[in-house]
């Protein structure tokens, strides 16, 4: 079962269809534009604009939904920061133990890393791929978190695998709500093709396709909005979950030796610091004997981009307590919401503005 879509969350109107007919024809995207309301030449200064004239909503099109209360308002989050071999049974099984770990010990919400039944190789991809819409023996990942949200009563985001959809092969992260059904599936939006020269070449895109819609869902612990790894970097991506009322931002992901050092946290903080919410990462453990090495230090950061729990490379499971109502606290001390320049600067998701 699929999440429904957001637009029933609220009904919005807008008072002239012109903005919806350029935004469509000027954005080369088809989920998200960034456009810039006013432009001024370098010989002419802007015009002088009081407090009360800015109107902080104008900077988000449609206008930022409120946070919503959650389900819960405390609860344990779990990070499986878990070692990957070739073998994909013994993946899965690995998988299974954590996860019966963690819900052994409290938590609530458990996440896997990026790729977690298969190397991370674009030769791999093809092989370790399932048709997760098929389910059952076609999908034995799936099949198992399926089976274990529903047996332990934990929400489940489930990494990500490689997905087999007709001819093509995704990055894909599922997420099982307690009943075992299906609530919502991402694809990697943003492919990981980067060439450092002397330090690591990865063309993601060379045997996988892009996903094409951002996802965020309402589980059992709050409204969760889904990255996968090179998703992290944009932070239009996030700014939209934010204003689609997310508590909480997960991204799977495998940094690394090169990148992770420098920006793998950096990028954590940023995006909770930056939309006053909670940002947390797993990573797959580190293998220095595998074709590509990932950084490892899976994280769970707060809403003022303090680090609230980490772990180093090796393999571990990090269980830490998330504490929702925090988020108002920290939105109230520092109301950069109320302080946006709308009349300056403008953030349009159009996925929501058509499905309005």
């Amino acid at each position: 079962m699929k999440a429904s879509a957001l637009s029933s969350l609220q009904q919005l109107t807008f008072k002239s269809l012109n903005l919806h007919r350029t935004l469509t024809r000027t954005s080369n995207l088809p989920f998200l534009s960034t456009t810039n309301r006013r432009i001024h030449s370098s010989s002419s200064p802007p015009p002088i604009m009081s407090a009360a004239a800015a109107t902080s909503e104008r900077a988000r099109a449609p206008p930022a939904i409120p946070i919503p209360s959650p389900p819960l308002t405390k609860f344990k989050i779990a990070l499986c920061q878990l070692s990957v071999s070739a073998d994909k049974d013994r993946n899965i099984a690995h998988a299974r133990s954590a996860i019966h770990h963690a819900a052994a010990n409290g938590a609530k919400l458990v996440v896997l890393p990026e790729i977690w039944n298969s190397p991370y190789s674009n030769d791999s991809f093809p092989i370790y791929a399932e048709d997760i819409d098929a389910g059952h023996d076609a999908s034995p990942s799936t099949a198992m978190l399926s089976e274990l949200s529903r047996l332990l009563k934990v929400t489940i985001v489930g990494g990500s695998i490689p997905e087999r959809s007709g001819d093509r092969l995704y990055n894909t992260c599922c997420v099982f709500g307690t009943d075992g059904n299906l609530k919502a599936k991402h694809r990697k939006i943003h492919l990981f093709d980067i060439d450092i020269p002397g330090k690591i070449t990865f063309i993601e895109s060379k045997t996988l396709s892009a996903g094409e819609t951002p996802t965020i869902v309402d589980t059992e612990v709050g409204r969760i909005g889904i990255g996968i790894c090179y998703d992290i970097r944009f932070p239009e991506l996030a700014m939209i979950y934010a204003a689609r009322g997310a508590h909480l931002l997960l991204y799977p992901g495998a940094f690394n030796m090169t990148t992770g050092p420098l920006h793998w946290e950096l990028l954590q903080r940023a995006r909770a610091m930056d939309n006053q919410i909670y940002v947390a990462t797993c990573s797959p453990a580190r293998d220095t004997e595998s074709g590509y090495v990932a950084w490892g230090h899976s994280t769970l950061v707060g809403p003022f981009g303090e680090v609230m729990a980490t772990t180093e490379h090796e393999e571990a499971t990090i269980i830490a307590e998330i504490d929702y109502s925090i988020l108002e606290q920290r939105r109230t001390s520092v109301p950069v919401t109320k302080q946006r320049r709308g009349d300056l600067y403008q953030l349009v998701d159009l996925q929501r503005l058509n499905s309005s």
